[in-house]
């Protein structure tokens, strides 16, 4: 039986995938920062471990403790909503350390493994705001960007061991806590220069009935990217990701 192990199972994407991996008979390895059993249905197919993406002794412990993996999804992030004026930059840095420090540094920690074994699954689950430039998401977007530059490039030197390396690329998912955590690092709101247009680009999204994203989206575009060899490298997950990426 084969093993996935999934970061930031907490909720939205993470949790979806991992129910969706659960289903169809794969062992999970669901990790959280702060564990909850009670998230997932009861399985001896499931653990769910701490694990937070920018501690090294945590991934080490992590590692350790996981034994042989046949495919990692790297899906934990976080989000930041801000004009640039108003974000500290230590704001910045925390995102760039979870968003894509943390996967590089997660990638890093199973290649050996996979390398040795001469197979494996890599799923670096980005956003389709990398496809399309959007207000207020200058850093957040930095932060993905470079992780599909980072995946495309890492994809090739991986070829000769037979690891295969994907991305997935969900659309606005409302569903999701995305906008509630990436609002509540906005500290002391939006810088009042942008305070107009912020007001107005909320608005739009709180009216707009342009088809968004499901977690269920998610969870089947990385079980095809998991399970299918000849998947496309970059693999968009909802109806609106999916429209872009075709525009």
């Amino acid at each position: 039986m084969k093993t996935v192990l999934i970061t930031g199972c907490s909720s939205g994407f993470g949790l979806e995938i991992a129910r969706h991996f659960l289903h169809r008979g794969w062992n999970v390895i669901a990790t959280m920062r702060t564990p909850r059993q009670d998230l997932l249905p009861p399985s001896p197919q499931l653990r769910v471990v701490p694990l937070d993406v920018t501690d090294p002794h945590s991934i080490r412990q992590l590692i350790d403790a996981a034994g042989p993996i046949d495919a990692l999804v790297n899906n934990a992030g976080i989000g930041l909503l801000n004009a640039l004026e108003g974000i500290p930059m230590d704001a910045a840095r925390e995102l760039f350390e979870t968003n894509t420090l943390g996967t590089i540094a997660m990638t890093q920690a199973v290649l050996p493994q996979f390398r040795q074994r001469q197979g494996g699954v890599i799923v670096n689950v980005t956003s389709s705001v990398t496809l399309k430039p959007l207000h207020l998401l200058s850093v957040y977007t930095a932060s993905k960007a470079a992780v599909n530059a980072f995946t495309e490039s890492l994809a090739l030197e991986l070829e000769p061991f037979h690891i295969r390396v994907r991305l997935v690329l969900p659309g606005r998912a409302p569903e999701t806590r995305f906008g509630e955590n990436a609002r509540s690092r906005m500290q002391d709101g939006v810088h009042e220069a942008y305070a107009e247009l912020a007001s107005k680009i909320f608005d739009d999204w709180a009216q707009s009935t342009a088809p968004v994203t499901h977690s269920s989206d998610v969870a089947e575009a990385v079980w095809r990217a998991v399970n299918e060899p000849d998947s496309p490298m970059r693999l968009p997950a909802g109806a609106d990701a999916v429209a872009l990426a075709g525009a």
